[in-house]
Protein backbone atom coordinates (compact mmCIF):
# COMPACT_ATOMS: atom_id res chain seq x y z
CA UNK A 1 0.00 0.00 0.00
CA UNK A 2 2.94 2.31 -0.78
CA UNK A 3 1.37 4.44 -2.84
CA UNK A 4 2.44 7.49 -4.72
CA UNK A 5 0.72 9.78 -5.58
CA UNK A 6 2.20 13.24 -6.84
CA UNK A 7 -0.14 16.61 -6.05
CA UNK A 8 1.09 20.79 -7.02
CA UNK A 9 -0.77 22.74 -3.99
CA UNK A 10 1.18 25.09 -1.95
CA UNK A 11 1.52 22.76 0.81
CA UNK A 12 2.98 20.39 -1.27
CA UNK A 13 5.71 22.98 -2.70
CA UNK A 14 5.89 23.81 1.11
CA UNK A 15 6.82 20.27 2.50
CA UNK A 16 8.61 18.64 -0.38
CA UNK A 17 11.30 21.61 0.21
CA UNK A 18 13.15 23.06 2.78
CA UNK A 19 10.36 22.96 5.50
CA UNK A 20 10.21 19.33 5.07
CA UNK A 21 14.40 18.73 5.35
CA UNK A 22 14.23 21.02 8.34
CA UNK A 23 11.57 18.67 10.39
CA UNK A 24 14.42 15.55 8.81
CA UNK A 25 16.92 17.01 9.99
CA UNK A 26 15.13 17.88 13.41
CA UNK A 27 12.77 14.76 13.65
CA UNK A 28 15.13 13.71 17.00
CA UNK A 29 13.91 16.88 19.09
CA UNK A 30 10.88 17.27 17.69
CA UNK A 31 10.06 13.21 18.51
CA UNK A 32 11.03 13.86 22.01
CA UNK A 33 9.31 17.45 22.50
CA UNK A 34 6.03 16.02 21.46
CA UNK A 35 6.46 12.42 22.86
CA UNK A 36 3.28 13.29 24.93
CA UNK A 37 1.04 13.43 22.02
CA UNK A 38 2.43 10.54 20.66
CA UNK A 39 1.68 8.79 24.00
CA UNK A 40 -1.81 9.99 24.11
CA UNK A 41 -2.53 8.72 20.25
CA UNK A 42 -0.89 5.05 20.73
CA UNK A 43 -2.33 4.36 23.80
CA UNK A 44 -6.05 5.29 21.99
CA UNK A 45 -5.13 3.16 18.56
CA UNK A 46 -4.05 0.33 20.38
CA UNK A 47 -7.76 -0.49 21.41
CA UNK A 48 -9.03 0.47 18.28
CA UNK A 49 -11.48 -2.69 17.22
CA UNK A 50 -9.54 -4.84 13.87
CA UNK A 51 -6.33 -2.77 14.76
CA UNK A 52 -6.26 -1.04 11.38
CA UNK A 53 -5.14 2.56 11.67
CA UNK A 54 -4.20 5.66 9.46
CA UNK A 55 -1.98 8.31 10.84
CA UNK A 56 -2.63 11.62 8.78
CA UNK A 57 0.15 14.38 8.15
CA UNK A 58 2.44 11.38 9.88
CA UNK A 59 5.90 13.19 9.10
CA UNK A 60 8.77 11.23 9.67
CA UNK A 61 7.01 8.65 11.49
CA UNK A 62 7.17 8.87 15.57
CA UNK A 63 3.55 8.54 15.71
CA UNK A 64 3.22 5.27 13.34
CA UNK A 65 5.85 3.70 14.36
CA UNK A 66 4.70 3.86 18.25
CA UNK A 67 1.05 2.99 17.11
CA UNK A 68 2.41 -0.23 15.47
CA UNK A 69 4.30 -1.50 18.05
CA UNK A 70 1.71 -0.94 20.76
CA UNK A 71 -0.59 -3.42 18.17
CA UNK A 72 1.70 -5.84 17.36
CA UNK A 73 0.51 -8.74 14.80
CA UNK A 74 -2.82 -7.86 15.76
CA UNK A 75 -3.35 -5.14 13.72
CA UNK A 76 -1.55 -2.85 11.18
CA UNK A 77 -0.82 1.18 11.19
CA UNK A 78 -0.37 3.03 7.88
CA UNK A 79 1.16 6.52 7.92
CA UNK A 80 0.22 9.52 4.76
CA UNK A 81 1.78 12.47 4.27
CA UNK A 82 2.57 14.92 1.33
CA UNK A 83 6.40 15.29 2.21
CA UNK A 84 8.65 12.80 0.09
CA UNK A 85 11.69 13.71 2.38
CA UNK A 86 9.10 12.60 5.39
CA UNK A 87 8.04 10.00 4.19
CA UNK A 88 11.53 8.64 2.73
CA UNK A 89 12.65 9.54 6.54
CA UNK A 90 9.59 7.37 7.79
CA UNK A 91 10.62 4.54 5.86
CA UNK A 92 14.24 4.22 6.89
CA UNK A 93 13.24 4.84 10.52
CA UNK A 94 10.60 1.80 9.89
CA UNK A 95 12.99 -0.46 8.25
CA UNK A 96 16.02 0.45 10.85
CA UNK A 97 13.91 -0.17 14.05
CA UNK A 98 12.39 -3.28 12.62
CA UNK A 99 9.00 -2.18 12.20
CA UNK A 100 6.11 -2.81 10.58
CA UNK A 101 4.29 -0.23 9.42
CA UNK A 102 3.86 1.21 6.27
CA UNK A 103 4.02 4.61 4.53
CA UNK A 104 1.85 6.21 1.72
CA UNK A 105 3.57 9.70 0.06
CA UNK A 106 0.31 11.53 -1.04
CA UNK A 107 -2.34 13.90 0.04
CA UNK A 108 -5.16 12.40 2.10
CA UNK A 109 -7.62 15.38 0.81
CA UNK A 110 -7.65 13.73 -2.58
CA UNK A 111 -5.90 10.07 -2.25
CA UNK A 112 -8.19 7.49 -3.39
CA UNK A 113 -8.18 5.07 -0.30
CA UNK A 114 -10.02 1.57 0.10
CA UNK A 115 -13.32 2.38 1.17
CA UNK A 116 -14.19 0.92 4.64
CA UNK A 117 -10.61 0.01 4.90
CA UNK A 118 -9.45 1.76 8.69
CA UNK A 119 -10.88 1.01 11.70
CA UNK A 120 -9.63 4.21 13.59
CA UNK A 121 -7.82 7.41 12.19
CA UNK A 122 -5.44 9.58 13.99
CA UNK A 123 -3.50 12.56 13.23
CA UNK A 124 -0.67 14.27 15.69
CA UNK A 125 -0.77 17.73 14.32
CA UNK A 126 -1.28 16.55 10.69
CA UNK A 127 -4.52 18.02 9.74
CA UNK A 128 -4.25 21.43 9.98
CA UNK A 129 -2.52 22.14 6.38
CA UNK A 130 -5.76 21.14 4.03
CA UNK A 131 -6.13 23.44 1.42
CA UNK A 132 -9.81 21.99 1.74
CA UNK A 133 -10.56 20.48 4.97
CA UNK A 134 -14.12 19.74 4.79
CA UNK A 135 -13.44 17.53 1.23
CA UNK A 136 -10.33 16.23 3.08
CA UNK A 137 -12.37 14.62 6.32
CA UNK A 138 -15.20 13.40 3.85
CA UNK A 139 -12.11 11.22 1.93
CA UNK A 140 -11.15 10.33 5.58
CA UNK A 141 -15.02 9.60 6.36
CA UNK A 142 -14.58 7.37 2.93
CA UNK A 143 -11.35 5.34 4.33
CA UNK A 144 -13.38 4.66 7.79
CA UNK A 145 -15.11 1.55 8.49
CA UNK A 146 -18.84 2.17 9.94
CA UNK A 147 -18.57 2.97 13.24
CA UNK A 148 -14.61 3.61 13.00
CA UNK A 149 -13.08 6.55 15.12
CA UNK A 150 -11.72 9.70 14.56
CA UNK A 151 -8.99 11.12 16.96
CA UNK A 152 -6.60 14.41 16.52
CA UNK A 153 -4.72 16.76 18.25
CA UNK A 154 -4.63 19.97 16.48
CA UNK A 155 -3.44 23.52 17.97
CA UNK A 156 -5.84 25.82 19.66
CA UNK A 157 -5.17 29.58 19.42
CA UNK A 158 -1.67 31.85 18.91
CA UNK A 159 -2.55 33.64 21.97
CA UNK A 160 -2.40 30.26 24.12
CA UNK A 161 0.51 29.34 22.36
CA UNK A 162 3.07 32.19 22.78
CA UNK A 163 6.01 29.56 22.69
CA UNK A 164 5.15 28.70 19.02
CA UNK A 165 5.31 32.53 17.93
CA UNK A 166 8.16 33.69 20.51
CA UNK A 167 10.28 33.71 17.61
CA UNK A 168 8.34 35.19 15.01
CA UNK A 169 7.29 38.20 17.39
CA UNK A 170 11.46 38.35 18.15
CA UNK A 171 12.53 38.74 14.77
CA UNK A 172 10.14 40.81 13.16
CA UNK A 173 12.01 44.31 13.89
CA UNK A 174 14.99 42.46 12.01
CA UNK A 175 12.94 39.98 9.35
CA UNK A 176 9.86 42.18 7.99
CA UNK A 177 9.23 39.65 5.56
CA UNK A 178 8.31 37.10 7.60
CA UNK A 179 4.99 35.79 6.15
CA UNK A 180 2.05 36.93 8.60
CA UNK A 181 -0.75 34.13 10.01
CA UNK A 182 -3.64 34.27 8.42
CA UNK A 183 -6.47 33.19 10.08
CA UNK A 184 -7.98 29.86 8.86
CA UNK A 185 -5.33 29.50 5.97
CA UNK A 186 -3.86 26.35 6.28
CA UNK A 187 -0.96 26.18 9.23
CA UNK A 188 -0.17 25.37 12.73
CA UNK A 189 -3.17 27.41 13.88
CA UNK A 190 -6.03 26.59 11.30
CA UNK A 191 -7.86 24.36 13.79
CA UNK A 192 -7.91 27.33 16.37
CA UNK A 193 -11.72 27.61 16.58
CA UNK A 194 -13.11 25.14 17.99
CA UNK A 195 -16.79 25.66 16.74
CA UNK A 196 -14.78 25.92 12.78
CA UNK A 197 -14.03 22.35 13.46
CA UNK A 198 -17.16 21.20 14.16
CA UNK A 199 -18.77 22.29 11.07
CA UNK A 200 -15.95 20.95 9.34
CA UNK A 201 -16.36 17.72 10.39
CA UNK A 202 -20.09 17.86 10.26
CA UNK A 203 -20.14 18.93 6.81
CA UNK A 204 -17.72 15.98 5.60
CA UNK A 205 -19.85 13.20 7.47
CA UNK A 206 -18.77 12.74 10.63
CA UNK A 207 -20.53 12.42 13.79
CA UNK A 208 -20.81 11.65 17.50
CA UNK A 209 -18.39 15.12 17.69
CA UNK A 210 -16.42 15.86 20.98
CA UNK A 211 -13.74 18.52 21.22
CA UNK A 212 -11.51 18.97 24.55
CA UNK A 213 -9.02 21.15 25.58
CA UNK A 214 -5.81 19.63 26.46
CA UNK A 215 -2.85 21.49 28.22
CA UNK A 216 0.26 19.22 27.84
CA UNK A 217 3.78 19.99 29.43
CA UNK A 218 6.26 19.83 26.72
CA UNK A 219 10.43 19.85 27.04
CA UNK A 220 13.12 20.22 24.96
CA UNK A 221 16.81 20.59 25.77
CA UNK A 222 18.59 23.82 26.10
CA UNK A 223 21.21 22.79 23.36
CA UNK A 224 18.57 21.86 21.16
CA UNK A 225 16.91 25.32 21.65
CA UNK A 226 18.63 27.53 18.87
CA UNK A 227 18.86 24.56 16.24
CA UNK A 228 14.79 24.39 16.78
CA UNK A 229 14.18 28.33 16.39
CA UNK A 230 16.89 28.53 13.51
CA UNK A 231 15.47 25.65 11.40
CA UNK A 232 11.45 25.35 11.84
CA UNK A 233 8.33 27.94 11.23
CA UNK A 234 8.28 30.70 9.47
CA UNK A 235 11.76 32.50 11.47
CA UNK A 236 13.57 28.97 10.20
CA UNK A 237 12.27 29.49 6.63
CA UNK A 238 13.31 33.42 6.16
CA UNK A 239 16.42 32.57 8.08
CA UNK A 240 17.46 30.66 4.83
CA UNK A 241 17.61 33.52 2.92
CA UNK A 242 19.64 35.51 5.47
CA UNK A 243 23.33 36.49 5.30
CA UNK A 244 25.57 35.26 7.49
CA UNK A 245 25.79 38.61 9.93
CA UNK A 246 22.35 39.06 9.99
CA UNK A 247 21.43 35.67 10.23
CA UNK A 248 24.01 35.56 13.84
CA UNK A 249 22.41 39.05 14.59
CA UNK A 250 18.12 37.33 14.45
CA UNK A 251 19.20 34.17 16.33
CA UNK A 252 20.70 36.04 18.67
CA UNK A 253 17.90 37.91 19.22
CA UNK A 254 15.59 35.33 18.63
CA UNK A 255 17.20 33.30 21.38
CA UNK A 256 17.08 36.01 24.33
CA UNK A 257 13.18 35.92 23.87
CA UNK A 258 13.53 32.36 24.97
CA UNK A 259 14.84 32.97 27.83
CA UNK A 260 11.58 32.51 30.65
CA UNK A 261 11.10 29.51 28.71
CA UNK A 262 14.60 27.96 30.37
CA UNK A 263 15.06 26.30 33.77
CA UNK A 264 18.57 24.86 34.19
CA UNK A 265 19.40 22.44 30.99
CA UNK A 266 15.95 22.20 29.59
CA UNK A 267 13.01 24.42 27.68
CA UNK A 268 9.58 23.88 29.22
CA UNK A 269 6.56 25.25 27.70
CA UNK A 270 2.62 24.28 27.82
CA UNK A 271 1.25 23.15 24.54
CA UNK A 272 -2.67 24.30 24.05
CA UNK A 273 -4.44 22.10 22.02
CA UNK A 274 -7.41 20.52 21.33
CA UNK A 275 -8.47 16.92 21.05
CA UNK A 276 -10.67 15.81 18.96
CA UNK A 277 -12.59 12.58 18.28
CA UNK A 278 -15.91 11.49 15.98
CA UNK A 279 -17.33 8.74 14.78
CA UNK A 280 -17.83 7.37 10.92
CA UNK A 281 -21.51 6.35 11.75
CA UNK A 282 -24.47 6.91 9.49
CA UNK A 283 -26.33 9.11 11.70
CA UNK A 284 -24.67 12.19 12.86
CA UNK A 285 -25.64 12.67 16.33
CA UNK A 286 -23.33 15.05 18.93
CA UNK A 287 -22.04 13.42 22.00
Amino acid sequence: MEITQPTDDGQAALWNGAAGRAWVEAQEELDRMFKPFENLLATAASTASGGRVLDVGCGTGGTTLAIARRLGDGGHCTGIDISEPMIAAARVRAESELVPASFILADAQVHAFEPAGFDMIVSRFGVMFFEDPVQAFANLRHAAKDDGELRFIAWRSPAENPFMTTAERAAAPLLPNIPARRPDAPGQFAFANAQRVLNILENSGWSGIDIQPIDVSCTLPEKELVPYLSRLGPVGRVLQEVDEGGRKEVIETVRAAFDSYVAGSAVHFVAACWMVNARATSTPQRR
